[in-house]
């Protein structure tokens, strides 16, 4: 009876009103240092260069420990070498902790609340025709499944309906955003990572800064980020800074926030296409170091071949197809959270069945966060096939899912400004 009481007393103390820091289960650090130091054949195959040894050592140093998802048997048999095979689906967390940070960020024991302030899945098509980044809003009300309980494996987190996505992380760790984001989508998500404040940091400094175009100044004293109108090119904590204001951009909400993040974003990707990034053994080497020091990611991340593999399969998916979508929201009864719209299941159905998507032109015009570069210069097309078709032979249209208006996003190929906004408009 006792201990049916203790059972009773723990699970009332998970109800979604109380937050508290979830530990994620960490692997044993010679398992990790065993699966980083193997891995870097990877290194040496792709570089062939004489700093393998320094690059084992380098990367086992700066390992973080893994997580375990719960679901990687769905990658049993896949190779690990050369351009990775099928599809991929990540789900990149943004985490707020403090811890680790320094000062810069905040007082770590004050301001920690181990939230996914930022939460995005990245799908690749099995045959890398073309990816979708698709963006969570923080406040996005979802339903949570059962989840295993980060402080004790052998127990249970209760299901949760209508709660806000970004409270997932605090509840369950990360395999329970996971769950949340698998039972959404439909999809399966077998890769995943955390990324602290300056995790970004160092990733945008990996690859050399992005450039992002600012259409009307931005002025944000929360975020320490004043940007004049014109090309700036980012890297580091003032990257980390872009990324996170939302004071300063659109109408100040984190809708605006994620708009002025895609903006970013296919900038990165257009970079890392352009600048060769994709195939240079010494940025892929920074770049997996990168995430290895500054992120924790799932077992199935661990391994720098796999991560190499990944990034090869975007090495020449067209621009054009590579689509950043935020996903469709609508705002509830009184505000303060937004619920998904029924939009959402044709963003669903793309990635579900592999579909490259457009975006309906008017969607643009509601896009409060970015504007057109007039001065951007066109993507090229897609290559044609090497041997053309009869003349009288019939096309048979690709399939597209066509996104209605009130799905806002981007391509990779779209050079987009961020539309500021002023101390006094706020």
């Amino acid at each position: 009876m006792n201990e049916e009481l203790r059972h009773s007393s723990r699970r009332a103390a998970k109800s979604p009103a109380v937050a508290r820091h979830g530990r994620l289960k960490r692997h044993n650090a010679w398992k990790t240092l065993a699966k980083v130091v193997g891995s870097v054949v990877a290194v040496t195959l792709v570089s062939g260069s004489a700093v393998a040894a320094y690059a084992a050592w380098d990367l086992a140093s700066t390992a973080q420990p893994t997580i375990t998802l719960g679901n990687e048997a769905v990658l049993e048999g896949v190779p690990d070498v050369g351009s990775y095979e099928g599809g991929v689906n990540i789900l990149i967390v943004g985490s707020d902790s403090r811890q680790g940070q320094g000062e810069a960020f905040g007082d770590p024991d004050e301001e920690t609340a181990v939230l996914n302030d930022v939460t995005m899945l990245m799908h690749i098509s099995e045959d890398h025709s073309n990816a979708s980044v698709v963006s969570f809003p923080r406040d996005m009300l979802v339903d949570v499944p059962e989840c295993t309980d980060p402080e004790d494996p052998a127990d249970t987190l209760y299901e949760q309906s209508d709660v806000k996505i970004n409270s997932v992380l605090s509840y369950g760790g990360l395999p329970c955003v996971v769950k949340t984001v698998e039972q959404l989508t439909g999809v399966t998500i077998p890769f995943a990572g955390i990324v602290q404040f300056m995790g970004v940091a160092g990733l945008s400094e990996a690859v050399g800064g992005v450039d992002v175009c600012v259409a009307e100044k931005i002025e944000d004293e929360y975020t320490g980020t004043f940007l004049d109108p014109g090309v700036h090119t980012l890297k580091g904590v003032e990257a980390l800074q872009f990324l996170r204001t939302r004071h300063g951009v659109g109408d100040g909400s984190d809708l605006a926030r994620i708009s002025n993040q895609q903006v970013f974003l296919s900038s990165l990707a257009r970079t890392m296409q352009s600048s060769g990034t994709l195939s240079d053994p010494g940025k892929l080497y920074s770049i997996a170091k990168a995430a290895l020091a500054n992120m924790q990611l799932s077992d199935s991340l661990m391994d720098p071949t796999r991560l190499i593999s990944i990034a090869k399969a975007l090495k020449d998916t067209d621009l054009n197809k590579i689509a950043f979508i935020q996903y469709p929201t609508a705002y509830v009864d009184g505000g303060g959270a937004v619920a998904p719209t029924g939009s959402a299941e044709l963003v669903n159905a793309a990635l579900q069945n592999d579909l490259p998507v457009t975006f309906d032109p008017a969607a643009a015009e509601s896009d409060f966060a970015s504007v057109g570069d007039p001065n951007a210069v066109a993507a090229p097309p897609a290559e044609a096939p090497a041997e053309e078709a009869p003349a009288d032979a019939p096309v048979a249209a690709a399939p597209v899912e066509a996104l209605p208006s009130d799905v806002t996003g981007q391509t990779a190929a779209e050079a987009r400004c961020s539309a500021g906004r002023t101390l006094d408009d706020q």
